[in-house]
Order: C-alpha cells, then sequence, then structure tokens
C-alpha cells in the first residue's frame, strides 16, 4: 500500500499541481479581464436607461442586445470561434496563455449583468440625494453605484470566479491547460477513475473556498 502511495504521488503529484496552478491563474487573470470590461458596460447599461442619469434609448436597447447575444453562445462554440483572435493577439490558443481571451470574453456579457443587477438593488433614494447635492455623474456612478454595490459586487466576483472554474474544466479538456487538461490526459484516457476523481475534488475544493472568502469579504465591508 505504502509503494502504490508513493508510486501515485511520483507519477501524478507534478502535474497535478501544475493543472491546479494553472487553473488559478486562468481563472484570476480573466476574472480581473472580465470585470473591468463587464464594469464599464454595466455603467453604461446603467446611465443610458430611460430615466437613469444619461438616457439614451438607442444607445441602451443595443448594448443590451449585445450583452445578451454574448450570453447566449454556449462557451464550447464561443471558444471555438475565438481560437483564431486568441492565436492573433496572443501567439496561440492552448494552454493557460490561450484560454485567456474566451474565458474573459465569454465572462463579460455575464458580468455586466451581475453588476447591472448590483446597481438595481440600491435604493433610488441614495441616487436622489446625491444629485440633490450636487453630484456629477462621475461622483454618483462612483461614490453611489459602485462603493454602495461593493458587498453585492464582491458576491457577483465569486459567482464569476465560480463558472469560470467551469469554463476553464472545459479549456482544459481541449488543450487549454489547468485541470481539465489534467483529468483527460492522465484520467479519462488512461482509464484512471481515481485521478479524474481528484481533479473534481480538487476543483470542489476551489468553489468552496471562492464562495467562503467572497461571503466573509461582503459580511465585512456591508455597512448597512
Amino acid at each position: 500500500m505504502y509503494e502504490y502511495i508513493v508510486e501515485y504521488i511520483d507519477l501524478y503529484l507534478e502535474p497535478l499541481a501544475q493543472g491546479t496552478l494553472d487553473t488559478l491563474i486562468s481563472v484570476s487573470v480573466s476574472t480581473v479581464f472580465a470585470y473591468i470590461l463587464g464594469i464599464c458596460l454595466a455603467v453604461i447599461l446603467k446611465a443610458t436607461a430611460p430615466g437613469s442619469l444619461k438616457p439614451q434609448p438607442v444607445v441602451n436597447a443595443v448594448l443590451g442586445w449585445i450583452i445578451n447575444m454574448g450570453r447566449s453562445i454556449p462557451f464550447v462554440i464561443l471558444m471555438i470561434i475565438l481560437a483564431r483572435l486568441s492565436r492573433f493577439i496572443l501567439g496561440t490558443s492552448l494552454g493557460v496563455v490561450g484560454s485567456l481571451i474566451p474565458l474573459t470574453i465569454g465572462a463579460t456579457p455575464f458580468v455586466a449583468r451581475l453588476v447591472e443587477s448590483s446597481f438595481a438593488e440600491l435604493p433610488p433614494s441614495r441616487i436622489e440625494a446625491a444629485l440633490a447635492f450636487g453630484a456629477s455623474t462621475r461622483q454618483i456612478i462612483w461614490k453611489v453605484y459602485l462603493r454602495e454595490s461593493l458587498p453585492s459586487l464582491v458576491r457577483g466576483a465569486a459567482i464569476t470566479l465560480i463558472t469560470l472554474v467551469g469554463y476553464s474544466a472545459i479549456m482544459g479538456a481541449l488543450g487549454g491547460g489547468g485541470l481539465g487538461d489534467f483529468a483527460i490526459r492522465f484520467g479519462y484516457y488512461r482509464f484512471k477513475g481515481d485521478v479524474m476523481l481528484i481533479a473534481v475534488i480538487i476543483l470542489v475544493i476551489m468553489v468552496q473556498v471562492i464562495q467562503s472568502t467572497a461571503n466573509l469579504v461582503a459580511r465585512r465591508i456591508d455597512r448597512r
């Protein structure tokens, strides 16, 4: 039994550790970029909505339609569509680097709607009070929408991270590296169900840690 464990560790520990690290890197980096883009889109959506700060019905409708279209494309198809773009911009469509553009673009519409929902949770009285004190549009966006929605944004970030963990596993199964790649190459192709189970367990642990951490941070910064 001891020899089996030692052999098991020698065979799988290094690729498992590398796969875990690759998943963490790809998910973290793509979440950051998706949130930068998603928050910008959500701010434009909120500001141009009818009855909002800068009503622009046409802009709002077109942008909302684009976001909905992005959300409706299955990630596997989106990943294939964006492979050429990844090769053009990053020089590869494989591995951690090649996964960044599909993960970022796949998550951005999702993030935009999450952030928009966070903005919608704010009481209108806070916006009205800011306007009454003469706050500019930029100040309202920064000090009211973004700052007051921070706990909800943190919880939304956890949802995005967890979603991208699943997306990264799909990417890994199709050449994107990470735990998905580890599970396919060392588990599925070699008929090693226990190896695939280990990859699944690590993914579950990641999800639990992300959600628990986000809940803790959100409670700490929630001033309500």
